[in-house]
C-alpha cells in the first residue's frame, strides 16, 4: 500500500481523506493557499506545503506546484477530492507522467466524460438514455433561439464544462433565451475556461437521481445504488438521500446497469456518479435520463456509505494502488436510509445571500454511529470568498427515512454558529416540510415553496409556550446569579418568579415555582439544566425532546429552535402592561434604492439617469462567487442618479443607484 499521498484539495473534504488514510496508515501531506495557513485540513496532516496567494488559480489549481510538492514530500499518489483539479485530465496526465498515482479513474474517462456535449454521445452509443437535445457547438443568440424553439420550451441552456449550479439557465420563452445564453458563457468562461454552451429539453416536474458506481483496474464495475439529490436551490444541492423514495427495485436494477454500461465504454476505474434526471410523473420506470458523469468522489458520498457500511475513500485509493474489488454486485445491498444536509455560509431570511467572515462560534452536533459531521473547519476559522461557501456536512443515518430525517431535525437544533450568516433553520425547516417528508420532491420543490422567500419554519403546536417557558427559566436563574453580588444597597433579593413574554404576535405568562414552570395556567414538566452565560439549552418537555440556541438581547432573547429563530421580548409584568402605550417604531423607507445585495462586483449597468424602467426589467448585475446575478426593477419608476460603476466592488447594502421618489 502507498506510504503517502498528498490531498490535492482544502476544507471538509481534505480532511474526509485524512481520515481514511490516518486509518490505513498511510501518511498525509496537505496543501494550502495563503488564505488556509491555519486551515483545520493543514493541522491535521502529516506535512504541509504552501502554494501560494488565495485565488485558486494562483493556488490550488496549479498542478506544477502540486506536483512539486509530491517530489519534495515523497508523495506516491495524490487524491484530488472533488472541485479544483479532480476532473483536469492535463493534471492526470502529467501525474502519470511524473511516476505518481493519480487515486481517481484514467486520464481517458476523464476527457471523455467531462465534456458534457462528447459525453452524452458517448452515452447514446452505450445505450443509455439521453434528455432530447442539441449538442453541437452554438454559434451566437440567434442560433440559441431558433434551437430552443424547435427543441420546445422549457429548455436549459448548459456550459459544456459546467458544474456545481454554474453555467446553467432555464428559459421559458424566447426573452428567457436572448437574456441568458450571453450570461451562461461568461459564467462558463470565468468558471471552466470554456464557453461553449449546449441546450436541452427542460424536464417537468424533475427529479435528480444519481448511480454512484465504483470500478477496479482488472475490469470490475459494480453500481452502489442511489442517492436523490432533488432538493436544489439555483441548480445547488442542498439535502441528499439515500435510497431514493421515488425509485424502485426495477428501476434501480436499470438506472444501475446502463450507469455501469456507460463506465465500461470508457475503460473507468474508481469512483464516479452518473447523474440522471427522472420525471416525476413517469410511474413505468422508464423515464429517466443521463445528465452528466461526474469522475470524482461527490460531496454526497458519505450518505452511500451509511446503506452499503463502505468507505469509499478507502475503496478508490485501494483501486488506485491495483487492487481488485473485494465484493460483487451480489455483495452490494441497501441497509437502512441516510440523509445529508450541507451547511452553507449564506442567510436564507436575506435570499441566501453569501456570507463571509470569522466563525466566532462553532460547536457542530456530537457525533455518534448515527450522526456524522464532515468539516473543515474549527472555532476561529475564517470563511472566506475565495473558496466554496460551505461550512459542513451534517449527515444521519436511521432504520427507516423518517428516523433519519427526525435525526437531522434534532442535530441541526444542537448546531451553534455564530460570526456569519448561515442556513441551518432553513435545512431544520426542509426537514419537517410535509411535502419533504412524504418524499414528493422535485428540483422545483424550494422554488415551490418558498416563493417569497424564507422566513422560518412556522412554530409547531405548542412551541412559542415552550420556548416562553425556556427563557422564563433562563431570565430567572439569570437574575438570582445576579442577587448574589455582594455590597447590594438593600442585600441579596429574591429572583423574580412571573414574567410576560411576547413572540410571534402572542404573549404568554410564564411563572416559576421552586421547579413548577407554569405557561398561561399550564404546568409544563420542564426538565432543563441551565449554567448562566449557557448558549445551548437541552431540554426535555412534556416528555419531548427539545434543544434551543439561545442569545440575549437588550430587551429579552433571540431563541432558535426547530427551523426558526424567535425575537422573544421579556418583561416583569408591570413592565409588560405599560408598554402597550409604547409608540413602534417604524423602519426607515429604502424602496428607492437598488442596494448590493451581497458582497461583490459589479460587472454591468443597463440604465442610466433619466431612464423609466418597467417592473422586472434588468437593472444591473452583481458577480459573487464566480455566478452572475441579474438585479432588476421591483416596480415602473424613473432612475435619479447612478451610483456605482462597472467593474467596482461593493459591500452589503451600497447604494447601486436611487430612482425618483414617487
Amino acid at each position: 500500500m502507498f506510504k503517502k499521498i498528498l490531498i490535492a484539495n482544502r476544507g471538509e473534504i481534505a480532511c474526509r481523506v485524512i481520515k481514511t488514510a490516518r486509518r490505513m496508515g498511510i501518511k498525509t501531506v496537505a496543501v494550502y493557499s495563503d488564505a488556509d495557513a491555519r486551515a483545520k485540513h493543514v493541522e491535521m496532516a502529516d506535512e504541509k506545503v504552501h502554494l501560494g496567494p488565495p485565488p485558486a488559480s494562483e493556488s490550488y489549481l496549479l498542478a506544477d506546484k502540486i506536483i512539486e510538492a509530491c517530489k519534495v514530500t515523497g508523495a506516491e499518489a495524490v487524491h484530488p477530492g472533488y472541485g479544483f483539479l479532480s476532473e483536469r485530465t492535463s493534471f492526470a496526465k502529467a501525474l502519470e507522467d511524473a511516476g505518481i498515482a493519480f487515486i481517481g479513474p484514467p486520464a481517458g474517462a476523464i476527457a471523455a466524460m467531462g465534456d458534457k456535449i462528447e459525453s452524452k454521445k458517448l452515452a447514446k452509443e452505450a445505450g443509455v438514455n439521453v434528455v432530447p437535445g442539441y449538442l453541437g457547438e452554438i454559434a451566437d443568440t440567434e442560433e440559441a433561439v431558433k434551437i430552443a424553439t424547435d427543441i420546445g420550451y422549457p429548455v436549459m441552456m448548459k456550459a459544456s464544462a459546467g458544474g456545481g449550479g454554474k453555467g446553467m439557465r432555464l428559459a421559458y420563452s424566447e426573452q428567457d433565451v436572448r437574456e441568458g445564453f450571453e450570461a451562461t458563457k461568461r459564467e462558463g468562461l470565468s468558471s471552466f475556461g470554456d464557453d461553449r454552451v449546449f441546450i436541452e429539453k427542460f424536464i417537468e416536474s424533475p427529479r435528480h437521481i444519481e448511480i454512484q458506481v465504483l470500478g477496479d483496474k482488472h475490469g470490475n464495475i459494480v453500481y452502489l445504488n442511489e442517492r436523490e439529490c432533488s432538493v436544489q436551490r439555483r441548480h445547488q444541492k442542498v439535502v441528499e438521500e439515500a435510497p431514493s423514495p421515488f425509485v424502485s427495485p426495477e428501476m434501480r436494477k436499470a438506472m444501475g446497469e446502463q450507469a455501469v454500461a456507460l463506465a465500461r465504454a470508457v475503460g473507468y476505474y474508481s469512483a464516479g456518479t452518473v447523474e440522471l434526471i427522472v420525471s416525476g410523473a413517469d410511474k413505468t420506470g422508464q423515464g429517466f435520463y443521463f445528465l452528466e458523469m461526474n469522475t470524482r468522489l461527490q460531496v454526497e458520498h458519505p450518505v452511500t456509505e451509511y446503506i452499503t457500511g463502505l468507505d469509499l475513500v478507502e475503496q478508490m485509493i485501494r483501486v488506485a494502488y491495483g487492487e481488485k474489488l473485494a465484493f460483487g454486485q451480489a455483495d452490494v445491498g441497501i441497509k437502512g436510509w441516510s440523509v445529508e444536509n450541507r451547511v452553507y455560509a449564506e442567510d436564507p431570511y436575506r435570499g441566501f445571500l453569501p456570507s463571509t467572515g470569522r466563525l466566532v462560534r462553532y460547536r457542530p452536533p456530537a457525533e455518534s454511529d448515527d450522526v456524522r459531521v464532515d468539516d473543515g473547519v474549527y472555532e476561529g476559522s475564517e470563511i472566506s470568498m475565495f473558496y466554496d461557501p460551505m461550512i459542513a456536512k451534517l449527515v444521519t443515518y436511521g432504520e427507516t427515512r423518517e428516523e433519519a430525517i427526525d435525526r437531522q431535525i434534532d442535530a441541526l437544533d444542537r448546531f451553534e454558529i455564530d460570526g456569519i450568516g448561515h442556513n441551518i433553520d432553513f435545512l431544520s425547516a426542509l426537514m419537517q416540510h410535509p411535502r419533504f417528508r412524504s418524499g414528493n420532491i422535485t428540483t422545483g420543490f424550494i422554488a415551490e415553496e418558498y416563493p417569497e422567500g424564507f422566513q422560518g419554519a412556522p412554530a409547531g403546536e405548542g412551541l412559542t409556550a415552550k420556548l416562553s417557558a425556556i427563557a422564563g427559566i433562563v431570565a430567572t436563574a439569570e437574575a438570582a446569579r445576579a442577587a448574589q453580588i455582594e455590597g447590594r444597597l438593600n442585600g441579596p433579593t429574591p429572583p423574580p418568579a412571573d414574567w410576560v413574554a411576547k413572540l410571534d404576535g402572542a404573549e404568554h405568562k410564564v411563572s416559576i415555582s421552586g421547579g413548577a414552570v407554569e405557561v398561561d395556567g399550564t404546568v409544563l414538566e420542564i426538565h432543563a439544566a441551565y449554567v448562566p452565560g449557557q448558549r445551548l439549552i437541552e431540554a426535555v418537555i412534556d416528555n419531548e425532546p427539545l434543544s434551543v440556541r439561545i442569545q440575549k438581547t437588550r430587551l429579552g432573547f433571540k431563541l432558535t429552535a426547530r427551523g426558526a429563530t424567535h425575537d422573544l421580548r421579556l418583561m416583569r409584568p408591570h413592565v409588560a402592561e405599560l408598554s402597550h402605550h409604547m409608540i413602534e417604531k417604524i423602519p426607515p423607507d429604502l424602496s428607492r434604492f437598488l442596494l448590493c445585495p451581497m458582497p461583490g462586483l459589479v460587472t454591468q449597468i443597463h440604465v442610466a439617469a433619466g431612464d423609466t424602467v418597467q417592473a422586472g426589467q434588468p437593472l444591473a448585475v452583481v458577480e459573487a462567487m464566480k455566478m452572475e446575478n441579474i438585479l432588476r426593477a421591483e416596480k415602473t419608476g424613473t432612475v435619479k442618479e447612478v451610483v456605482a460603476k462597472p467593474g467596482e466592488s461593493l459591500a452589503v447594502d451600497a447604494v447601486i443607484l436611487e430612482f425618483e421618489q414617487a
